[in-house]
């Protein structure tokens, strides 16, 4: 006891460092201490708060109290920099070190704890983090963005706030320095035992959830600090602060917008609940708003009265939210604009006049070297014409020069758009920002010139540019640092391409900035304070002294380093832009070429003007149908999609086939009815003609070319014939030796070599990368190994899965000898050696692995793990070079039913030259069999593939669920050929036997086969038994007593055990008179789940009639009594019935959709950092080191931060049942909505996660705008409720007066929905409206339509609503018109399937 007692005091004696001022604080003095570790105190001059500042003064008095009283703080702030400058204000104050932690979604125990290193020699090194080195050396410990922390990892700290104590991974314990003074053995404990410093404390920052994005405060972790909630208001003007204008007409400017920004702050914290969920209210402006108006207004005067569109320019770079606001918030802004004397707005959209100013009306001059590491630009004002002359940072490179030099030399196109924009980002950057190049809200739209306008930026300003593109797996730690293993073995850390750019002064471009989601957050600190934490206890600060530098605990960065990033555009812009994005980065908002611009582009190509301008046309009508749901999907055909189509236009002159070419390049073959509705719409405007494909003989090889002859096409003029030379071997000898692919079986046909043609002249003399798509069998795999074959390429081969990584592409790794190894992958083998590369079965895998060929395929860059990068030159002595001759070719199945893979076309974009395969057209499948099977007789193989393309059309329409490919009929043919004595029925169950469930199916096959005169006794179920029977066991069952009294039921078993024979129970097997199976005599079939013995068909036959009627009696009556169970005619059941068969295909077919949806949000994907599972390839360092979450185990995908639980889909189906309907019924138009009723009605009810979709269905007539047919929540439970419905539907349409409610029913569903706790809400409504006779105007439509922004609309507009041509030019991608109404229940499924699944 004395011993401790003497420890104590002499540890209380010890001498503290020297107090070396003293800080006054309000009523509090503060004794300042030197310093211990001078290289962990803050080390930013600049981002250091006015103490003065009042506001300022509050919050660190607030600290203070909270540090004296052994206190931990917890500030809440908005987004941005000020919560964390206010922490490194107060260290800077009271002299106290610090430690840093940055929170994302991939923090773990590691961070927070202890990790651990090899050494040389293989010694294990734990190093402390940044909490137990604060914790060790009483330091401040600054921990922000607890909310995006998920939930579990921040309890690894609880004890440690609470009773100061936590165990380490080595052995140690960090314990209360009270306890630590009390241990008995104190001597040996002190080993193990190390006490927490009294002077440890730490500061959390987090933004309040809500409003804003994030995961709630766990309940323990919250309670254990002291809240300080940082005033919005206050924080924008504390960063803002500084000296006055010397322009009055700034001061001016920057005052009126100042009362804008926080009347819009004050409006924004005094909405109701209502409000504040509404996405039609001017959300608050980001927290830097005020600090880069008074940067741009001090560095660039004011006009005296800015244009409209200035005025636009500059609030969407202070506020880029508006970008996916609703237009009406924009006419909210406009009239604060307008009240404050500064005018309206002009158009969000930016196009128009002023297109070539930057920012405030300014004009680039010129730009000249000022020193080897800096240069002056000079601007112009549009309105005083006075010259301003700025000197910024810049590269060591030669500057590109500006003025331009001769713009015909240029290889980009310079427009006033784009100087516009070049002006803009110049800007942003002489204020010292990194730059956001934000994408068009819009969905599709013409190139917005994001790579060149990057590239121009970096050569004027003499940069090196490195572009790093993001993917999904991208952890915020990787964005920083990367694991690496030395030579021997031991474990260290190399600065990422970003970190290795703020050190060099590049310009670092992130590409895809939006796919890595929240993660991107991590990296706020190092863009606003150009701060960051790095390995080892090592920090990039702002500034250090060359004595600190040279220890290698600190780093700065260049003063020229820059940071641009970009957006992959495969997401809406609301889920990426948000507060966070907009407060690291200046915004520049894009804008897309004009349509002169994409003209003088396309005409660059030497295609013909007029073609060019049919082109323009095409994609302004087609991008304009294009909703957001319908992008992620389906093609956009942007401009670089335009300029391939151009290039081949003009290279292939007599070859014009537009509707072939558009087609593909949009794969019409694959769109759904609803969306080849309109393009078959715009393709009739325009007057694009189909034309009949010609027929095309057969390749060959002349003179080591391969050569495609002329098509036998009387109506094209071009006869010359398609040379493409063959590869040379000495380019390649090892992959010609090893990877060409070798076909013996492959039979030309027409569309085939048409095809094969198309990807030779893409990827061989336009130098396209290729994506095919088609259903299964049809040979994407067979025509491109062919084409390699022929062209002697060779080729690799990838395979992607559910299961594939971005890491599984680029290598293999192995650990050997304590070193880790990279092994090529093939699609690492292909870019070296030029090879083609096949990526098969690509929509499997996840869209974020697909995702890494856009920039190969784009730019010919890709950003490998190891830290090595892939590039067209060679730039770093580590850079992979892309070889001339590498090709990629991704395969995949179409989109959408029945394969449901993964929408991969969205993150692809348009680089890319994409080609649909379809199953060959009768005469080449005819021909190919001919060759496979010549002993086959023609007239068989003619009626075999009529029947196909006849299966084929059925599923098209709907009526099967299985597109039966030329695979199928292949291994048809080949058994036959190979066993000629089966029957046909035999053979032909190879195919059909999947389906021996599905009646419907089964009924449809039959009906084709006879069609076709293919005579098949048996089929399905009954196919499956009759073979069974004759030709394996051939099981029958001889009864001994046959004789017959009266059909009967019979006696039900309590045990349920098999009876066979006899006529005393029910449920037997091959008795007489009971309802069972197999027997005879019975009146009904009652199966009991036992094996089936079936009498003789001749016992069957020689039933009495006098009894064969008797049973057919009892039948009906229990028919009849069953129906009135139900409350239902036998007429009724069938008209029913008959309903239900019209739509059986589609209902499965949207209900294994639907199905699928529900799955796919509870898909179960990698889940990291396991301690037990599979060993994750990327973690096999920290195994090494003896990490235990070294592991990745397929779980379920958590939300996204900030994205609540999956809610239910709410949608709500409007139909028609007015008195017009009833009228006109003769042109189907009620029937088929009826049976569009049932669809939904039925696929609904076979739902198995029903809770996944709340719905209801409401009818519209002449009388009222809302007549409940199916309420929310309580759908129809039986057939019997169902068929009641329809009875409701068409007694209305009966009785109803004349008149017309569409759109006051499409006001009220619209409302109605929106009102629902959901996670997407949609109104489907059907009308047949006359629009003319109600005096309904389009834009009566668009106001009720678009009513609430989140509720997704769509119009089916039936009989005369059809002839309404305005109504797809008016609702583009909403409005539908109908003219055969035999569509309708197709038009309705593809456009529910499509709005849900996007």
């Amino acid at each position: 006891m004395a011993a401790r007692r003497l420890t104590r005091l002499l540890h209380e004696l010890a001498q503290p460092p020297p107090v070396i001022g003293i800080l006054n604080l309000g009523q509090i003095a503060f004794e300042v201490r030197a310093s211990s570790s001078p290289a962990r105190l803050p080390h930013s001059e600049t981002t250091i708060l006015d103490a003065e500042d009042t506001f300022n003064a509050n919050n660190l008095y607030y600290m203070l109290q909270k540090y004296l009283l052994g206190q931990d703080i917890f500030l809440l702030s908005q987004p941005g920099p000020y919560a964390r400058r206010l922490a490194m204000t107060f260290c800077s104050l009271t002299n106290l070190e610090y430690e840093f932690i940055t929170l994302h979604r991939d923090v773990g125990e590691t961070e927070l704890k202890q990790g651990r290193e090899l050494r040389h020699g293989g010694t294990l090194s734990y190093v402390d983090s940044a909490a137990v080195k604060a914790a060790k050396h009483g330091r401040i410990l600054i921990i922000e963005g607890i909310e995006k922390a998920e939930r579990g990892i921040m309890p690894v700290l609880n004890n440690l706030l609470e009773n100061r104590e936590i165990n380490l991974d080595d052995g140690t314990q960090i314990i209360h320095q009270d306890r630590y003074f009390m241990l008995d053995s104190f001597k040996d404990s002190g080993k193990r035992f190390i006490p927490a410093h009294k002077d440890f404390r730490v500061i959390a920052i987090a933004a309040p959830v809500p409003p804003y994005a994030g995961y709630p405060i766990d309940p323990p972790f919250r309670s254990r600090f002291q809240a300080r909630f940082v005033d919005p208001v206050g924080a924008l003007m504390s960063l803002s602060s500084g000296s006055t204008f010397s322009h009055s007409y700034s001061a001016t400017l920057y005052e009126k917008l100042r009362q804008i920004i926080l009347a819009t702050q004050y409006a924004s914290e005094s909405q109701s609940a209502v409000d504040a969920t509404s996405k039609s209210n001017l959300r608050a402006f980001p927290q830097t708003a005020l600090v880069k108006l008074r940067a741009l207004l001090s560095v660039f005067p004011a006009p005296a009265s800015p244009s409209p569109q200035q005025l636009a320019k500059l609030m969407l770079a202070l506020h880029p939210g508006l970008l996916h606001a609703p237009f009406v918030v924009w006419g909210m802004l406009s009239n604060q604009t307008e009240e404050a004397g500064l005018g309206a707005l002009g158009s969000p959209s930016l196009s128009g006049e002023g297109d070539d100013l930057g920012l405030l009306g300014y004009r680039l001059v010129s730009i000249e070297r000022e020193s080897d590491r800096s240069v002056r630009l000079s601007f112009s004002s549009s309105q005083t014409s006075r010259s301003l002359n700025v000197v910024a940072a810049g590269g060591p490179r030669p500057l590109f020069p500006y003025p331009w030099k001769d713009l015909q030399k240029l290889d980009f196109l310079v427009t006033e758009r784009f100087m516009g924009l070049l002006t803009c980002m110049l800007q942003a950057h002489t204020l010292g920002w990194d730059i956001t190049y934000v994408p068009p809200v819009l969905p599709s739209t013409a190139s917005c010139s994001t790579t060149t306008l990057v590239q121009t930026f970096g050569a004027l300003l003499g940069y090196e540019v490195d572009s790093v593109h993001m993917y999904k797996e991208l952890g915020g730690r990787e964005l920083i640092m990367r694991r690496k293993i030395e030579d021997g073995g031991a474990t260290s850390w190399e600065p990422s391409p970003l970190i290795e750019g703020a050190w060099e002064g590049r310009l670092v471009h992130l590409s895809g900035i939006d796919v890595i989601g929240p993660t991107a957050g991590s990296l706020a600190r190092l863009m606003q304070d150009r701060e960051a934490e790095l390995w080892e206890g090592k920090r990039l600060v702002q500034q250090a002294d060359p004595e600190e530098i040279s220890t290698g605990q600190l780093s700065v960065p260049h003063r020229a380093f820059r940071v641009i990033v970009t957006a992959s555009k495969s997401l809406p812009l609301k889920d990426w832009l948000s507060d966070e994005h907009s407060n690291m980065f200046f915004p520049v908002p894009a804008l897309p070429m004009t349509n002169q611009e994409e003209y003088t582009v396309l005409c660059q190509t030497e295609c013909s003007a007029d073609l060019v301008d049919v082109l323009l046309q095409f994609a302004d009508k087609y991008r304009s149908n294009m909703t957001s749901d319908l992008v992620q999907k389906n093609r956009k055909l942007g401009t670089r999609a335009l300029i391939r189509l151009a290039k081949r236009l003009a290279r292939f002159p007599g070859r014009v086939d537009l509707h072939a070419l558009l087609s593909h390049a949009v794969l019409a073959e694959f769109l759904p009815a609803a969306e080849r509705m309109s393009l078959d719409n715009i393709f009739e405007e325009l007057k694009i003609r189909k034309k009949t494909p010609p027929y095309h003989p057969p390749p060959s090889i002349v003179d080591n070319a391969l050569e495609f002859p002329p098509p036998s096409d009387p109506s094209a003029p071009d006869t010359t014939s398609v040379r493409i030379h063959r590869f040379a071997v000495d380019q390649d000898p090892d992959g010609v030796a090893s990877y060409i692919p070798h076909m013996n079986g492959f039979y030309d046909n027409s569309l085939q070599t048409s095809l094969m043609q198309e990807l030779a002249i893409d990827m061989e003399i336009l130098g396209e990368h290729l994506v095919l798509l088609g259903n299964q069998g049809v040979g994407k795999n067979k025509v491109v190994d062919r084409l390699c074959q022929l062209l002697n390429r060779p080729r690799e081969y990838i395979q992607l899965h559910r299961d594939s990584t971005v890491n599984q592409l680029m290598f293999t790794t192995s650990l050997e000898g304590g070193t880790m190894k990279y092994i090529d992958s093939p699609l690492l083998r292909a870019i070296k050696h030029g090879r083609v590369i096949i990526i098969d079965e690509a929509d499997k895998a996840a869209e974020h692995v697909v995702a890494v060929f856009k920039s190969l395929a784009g730019q010919g860059e890709l950003t490998l793990t190891n830290g090595h990068r892939v590039r067209r030159q060679k730039e770093r002595t580590t850079d992979i070079v892309v070889h001339p001759n590498f090709r990629l070719v991704l395969l995949a199945n179409r989109p959408g039913y029945p394969f449901l893979g993964n929408h991969f076309l969205q993150v692809l974009g348009d680089n890319f030259s994409c080609h649909s395969v379809t199953n060959p057209d009768m005469q080449s499948e005819r021909k190919l069999l001919e060759q496979l099977a010549p002993e086959l007789t023609e007239d068989l193989i003619l009626r075999l593939v009529a029947a196909f393309h006849d299966l084929r059309h059925a599923y098209e329409a709907g009526s099967l669920m299985y597109p039966y490919s030329l695979r199928e009929l292949i291994n048809l043919i080949r058994h036959i050929q190979a066993y000629p004595q089966d029957p046909l029925e035999l053979a032909i169950r190879n195919i059909f036997d999947f389906d021996v469930y599905r009646p419907a199916t089964i009924a449809k096959l039959a009906e084709i086969l006879d069609h076709h005169g293919l005579i098949v006794k048996y089929l399905g179920i009954e196919a499956a038994r009759e073979g069974t029977r004759k030709r394996v066991l051939d099981v029958t069952y001889q009864p001994k007593n046959t004789s017959l009294s009266e059909p009967k039921h019979g006696k039900d078993d309590p045990k349920n055990e098999e009876h066979v024979g006899g006529n005393s129970w029910a449920g037997g097997s091959g008795g007489r008179d009971t309802a069972g199976m197999g027997g005879r005599g019975g009146y009904k079939r009652l199966h009991k789940g036992h094996d089936i013995k079936q009498v003789s068909d001749q016992l069957k036959i020689d039933v009495p009639d006098h009894i064969k009627e008797k049973a057919r009696g009892m039948a009906r009556q229990e028919l009849a009594r069953r129906l009135e169970d139900l409350n239902m005619s036998e007429a009724d059941a069938r008209s029913y019935g008959t309903h239900l068969e019209a739509v059986q295909g589609h209902i499965t077919q949207l209900h294994d959709l639907l199905e699928n949806l529900a799955a796919k949000e509870e898909e179960r994907v990698w889940v990291k950092r396991q301690t037990d599972g599979e060993l994750d390839d990327a973690r096999l360092t920290e195994g090494l080191t003896g990490e235990a979450a070294v592991y990745k185990r397929r779980g379920m995908a958590k939300p996204e931060m900030g994205r609540p639980q999956i809610k239910p889909k709410r949608i709500r189906f409007l139909f028609d049942i007015s008195a017009s309907m009833y009228r006109f019924q003769y042109d189907g138009r009620l029937a088929r909505s009826l049976e569009t009723a049932v669809m939904l009605m039925e696929t609904f009810a076979q739902l198995s996660r029903q809770d996944k979709y709340v719905w209801d269905m409401v009818g519209h007539s002449g009388d009222s705008p809302d007549i409940k047919l199916v309420e929310a929540h309580h759908p129809p439970a039986d057939l019997r409720d169902r068929w009641k419905i329809l009875e409701k539907m068409e007694l209305t349409t009966q009785y109803s007066f004349a008149g017309d409610y569409t759109v006051e029913a499409l006001n009220h569903a619209v409302t109605e929905v929106a009102k629902f706790d959901a996670d997407e809400w949609f109104v489907i409504a059907i009308t047949d409206a006359n629009f003319g006779r109600y005096n309904i105007s389009p834009q009566q439509l668009k106001r009720a339509m678009a009513m609430h922004p989140k509720v997704k609309t769509a119009l089916i507009c039936i009989g005369e609503g059809a002839e309404a041509t305005w109504i797809p030019k008016q609702l583009p991608g909403s409005g539908f018109r109908v003219g055969n109404t035999a569509e309708i229940p197709a038009v309705f499924k593809s456009i529910l399937s499509t709005m849900v699944d996007h």
